[in-house]
Parts: structure tokens; sequence; C-alpha cells
């Protein structure tokens, strides 16, 4: 087992904002290796944030957001952020997510934020337009081209399934569960 000395553990707490103890725990985990130690506090931290999603969210707070573009357009985006208590609702962090969330929104223009949101009558209809699409597709591979086509649709139209604006290596479901 290697020593894992203090500074090592604050090195560990400076990057990823987590408890000294929770340091200390994925460092010893990782014998020592701090990329190691990273990735379980990240693992651990998504584990966390699902966790928590299930908890009832009675704070938290309204963002709006105006866009005017040159051409005289205006866009306006109201968000509503909510949280467990109201001492996180007045964090800058949290302020933050909002508005990276309404930004989302006003760039990407989401039509639900779930995909448990979409109608099912919309989800059939997109799969049937599929499967028209893909019948000249060999039939052994027609469900995986529909499959595939369904995600993309919901990739684009499902706010929480989008390619964060800023990062479209980062889906706006990551990003929330990072704020968490």
């Amino acid at each position: 087992m290697a020593e894992i000395s203090a500074a090592l553990v604050k090195q560990l707490r400076d990057r990823t904002g987590a408890g000294m103890m929770e340091c200390k725990r994925a460092l010893v985990e990782a014998d020592g290796d701090l990329e190691r130690a990273v990735d379980l506090l990240r693992a651990r931290g998504m584990a966390k944030a699902a966790a928590k999603a299930s908890r009832s969210a009675h704070e938290g707070i309204v963002v709006s957001y105006l866009h005017n573009s040159g051409s005289g357009a205006k866009l306006g985006v109201l968000v509503e952020l909510n949280c467990e208590s109201d001492f996180v609702a007045k964090t800058d962090d949290f302020h933050a997510l909002a508005r990276e969330v309404a930004l989302q929104v006003a760039g990407a223009s989401p039509r639900w934020v779930r995909r448990e949101d979409v109608p099912a009558e919309l989800v059939e209809r997109e799969t049937a337009i599929y499967r028209e699409q893909a019948k000249t597709r060999p039939a052994n591979i027609v469900d995986k081209v529909v499959a595939g086509k369904l995600e993309a649709w919901y990739a684009e139209t499902v706010l929480v399934e989008q390619p964060w604006i800023r990062d479209k290596d980062k889906r706006v479901d990551e990003l929330i569960k990072e704020g968490i």
C-alpha cells in the first residue's frame, strides 16, 4: 500500500472539490494513483447523483435569459431549476448551472426535458417514418437502423440528451450530474 501524504490528498481535493476524507479513501483504494483516484471520485459522484435523482426537490430558482440578435429578433427563455434546499439554491454554482441550462434551451431549442415527456404517439410516428426509410436495407439491420435514428432524434429534441452547446462531447444530463 502506498503512503498517502496530506499534499496528495490536498491535490486531489483541489482537482475534484470532493471532501478530504473522500479524497483520502479514493487515494487509498487507488493505491496512491492520482488519476485513478479522480476516476473513482467521478464514478462515485455519478452514482450519488443518480441516487439523489429520486429525492424531492422543493427549492430552486427561476432564471431568465433574453437574447437579442443583430437582426432585431428576440428570444426569451425561462428555466426553473429545482434542488433540495434553499442553501443550495442560493449558491453561485447552482445559479451558473441554471444559466447554462437556459443558454442550452435558447441555443438548441429542445421540445421536451426528458425522454419520458415525449408523447408515445409521437414516438410511434417517428418510428414508423424511420422504418419506412429503412425498408430498402437488409431485414436483419432494419431494427438497428430505426433504433439509431430514434436515438439521434431524442438527442436533438430532448434537453437532457442534447450535446451541451459549450462542449459537444458532453450531454446536458452529464453537465447536470456534475453540478450535483
